[in-house]
C-alpha cells in the first residue's frame, strides 16, 4: 500500500484518472435503477480500469 501512496503522490494526473473512473463505476452503479439501458457492463469496465490502476504500482518495480 505504500509504494502505491507514493506512486499516486509522484503522478497525480494518474491519480485523479484512476480515482474518476472507480467514481464514475459507482456512479453507474448507484443510477442503474433509473436508466433502461445496460449499464452494467460500463461500471465493470470503469471498476476494471480502477482496480487495474491500482495495481500497477504494486506491479511495477522501484518508483523513481
Amino acid at each position: 500500500m505504500e509504494k502505491t501512496m507514493k506512486y499516486f503522490m509522484k503522478h497525480p494526473m494518474y491519480n485523479a484518472m484512476v480515482h474518476l473512473s472507480g467514481g464514475i463505476a459507482v456512479g453507474v452503479l448507484i443510477a442503474r435503477p433509473f436508466d433502461s439501458g445496460h449499464p452494467l457492463q460500463l461500471a465493470l469496465i470503469f471498476g476494471g480500469i480502477a482496480l487495474a490502476g491500482h495495481l500497477v504500482p504494486v506491479v511495477m518495480g522501484k518508483v523513481k
